[in-house]
């Protein structure tokens, strides 16, 4: 039983490849021949409507789409691996909060940034649509930021798929921000050993 991850190299799919390499789980990486930050083919529309990366194609031929979605499924998938903590529990309870926080305001920020022309249609807001999310993602990193305690991790002394979220979408933000738990923390993903290798090849040094 294999999955198949569409990805593409420097996205946001790296996360759910980083989740399904700590899972030991059998999986296919299609590698779309496309840059971060422009359309998907129209061809991939007919896998995934929106035309967005990660999208993963379950064992059982259904498709499942959104990055926190993929997280949350492939850590529930495979409960011994620790990829979260255990369904229940108040420590489960923080972690689909900062999943769905993650998703909502900072990944959401990302997207306005990125394509700010699908967020207005006056091209002479472009620019501040820019620095808008920008700010809000500085703010929402800052929520994280005090969240983070005692850390390493947001959850404590063990990482889960949710601080690789938070680490990539941190390397993404182009403001500034006195973060030094966010900066610990994007370094103990970095470090792993299973997740790190992956990191290097989507992201080199960053």
């Amino acid at each position: 039983m294999t999955y198949r991850l569409y990805n593409r190299v420097g996205s946001g799919g790296f996360v759910a490849e980083a989740a399904l390499a700590m899972a030991d789980a059998p999986y296919e990486l299609e590698e779309l021949d496309s840059k971060p930050g422009t359309p998907l083919p129209e061809s991939f529309r007919a896998t995934n409507p929106w035309r967005q990366v990660p999208t993963l194609v379950l064992p059982d031929g259904s498709t499942l789409t959104e990055t926190a979605a993929i997280l949350i499924h492939i850590a529930a998938c495979f409960p011994d691996k620790g990829l979260a903590p255990p369904p229940g529990t108040p420590e489960h309870a923080a972690f689909l909060r900062w999943m769905v926080f993650t998703n909502v305001n900072i990944y959401e920020a990302v997207l306005r940034r990125s394509y700010p022309s699908r967020y207005t249609t006056d091209p002479d807001s472009i620019e501040s649509t820019q620095e808008a999310a920008i700010a809000r993602m500085g703010d929402a990193l800052t929520v994280l930021e005090n969240a983070i305690n005692p850390g390493p991790f947001l959850l404590g002394e063990t990482m889960s798929v949710a601080d690789i979220y938070v680490a990539m979408l941190f390397v993404w933000f182009r403001g500034t921000i006195d973060a030094p738990r966010l900066t610990a923390l994007t370094e103990g993903v970095r470090q792993h050993s299973v997740v790190g290798p992956i990191w290097r090849r989507h992201f080199g040094d960053r």
